[in-house]
């Protein structure tokens, strides 16, 4: 069996690109934190079903709750980056990006005493105009990006881009390697399979045949994602605009069953250990940046 790529991006609720809106920005010191808990509820079904993630994790997280990203590094999950406070890339100048970024991963290094290579932008948010953002990641020590998302949506999404890994930057300084969200390709369309929201609201049913045809027939690995928060159907629920509530909160009862489930269908495992494999004919850079071919042609 193909071994697909399972990531988590650790935030809270209101981090959520749906719940500020919904809010209009109202300030998150407003709102109780409830991410210790949610996270300790997700370890306990991948250490259940012996599954092995990649944690995008805020550097915000890492300041306010350092124990809790000790605590995904001690279970042997990937640590890497999603930013310092989800702002999102095409909101940021090249200058205050790099900012970003940098403070993150340090603040991340100094709580799990490891590297960090792999990152995430917030809502999927670097677009066609945000290219800089890879000279930036390489100089910055990434190796690897996780950032886009192939379909059409109303607020992020390249449909007409690589659906599988691919080096997607090079500079003198070294390459960057892409690792697109998955997405399942039926009538000229790419479907989204890999996680989200699109998870909780489709048929269980649906999201395995997707996955099991990308394994398949294209024989290659899906990335799914999903957030600790989306576990957790108790959080606080404010007013909001019907399909904004209905965005953020449909499906969360259901949520850590469908993900048992799952892992208990499909082999998971890391972004990295995945980027490792012969299903990706990729290269990827060493936490010392020297090249090195992962597969050979």
């Amino acid at each position: 069996m193909i071994v697909n790529a399972l990531s988590v991006d650790v935030e809270e609720y209101f981090h959520a690109a749906i719940f500020r809106l919904g809010t209009r920005g109202r300030a998150i010191r407003d709102y109780e934190s409830r991410v210790e808990a949610s996270v300790e509820r997700l370890l306990e079904i991948l250490s259940d079903r012996h599954t092995k993630a990649t944690f995008f994790t805020l550097g915000e997280i890492a300041l306010t709750h350092p124990s809790v990203v000790r605590r995904i590094a001690a279970e042997r999950h990937e640590i890497a980056c999603h930013g310092d406070r989800h702002d999102s890339v095409w909101q940021q100048t090249p200058q205050e990006f790099r900012a970003d970024i940098r403070r993150a991963k340090a603040c991340i290094e100094d709580v799990i005493g490891d590297p960090v290579i792999g990152y995430r932008a917030p809502n999927f948010s670097i677009g066609r105009n945000q290219s800089c953002a890879y000279d930036i990641l390489i100089e910055e020590g990434f190796r690897y990006d996780s950032s886009l998302f192939p379909i059409m949506h109303d607020r992020y999404g390249r449909p007409d881009a690589p659906r599988f890994p691919y080096e997607v930057w090079r500079t003198a300084a070294g390459y960057l390697t892409e690792f697109p969200i998955g997405t399942a390709r039926l009538c000229g369309l790419n479907l989204p399979i890999g996680g989200g929201g699109y998870f909780r609201l489709s048929p269980f049913a649906l999201i395995c045949r997707g996955i099991s045809r990308v394994n398949e027939r294209e024989g290659q690995p899906v990335m799914f994602y999903l957030h600790p928060w989306e576990l957790d159907p108790d959080q606080p629920r404010p007013p909001m605009p019907w399909h904004l509530r209905f965005r953020h909160y449909v499906g969360l009862a259901e949520e850590a069953g469908k993900l048992s489930r799952l892992l208990a269908q499909f082999r998971f495992g890391t972004a990295r250990e995945v980027l490792q494999t012969r299903a990706c004919r990729v290269r990827l850079f060493d936490v010392v940046g020297a090249r090195v071919p992962l597969v050979a042609a």
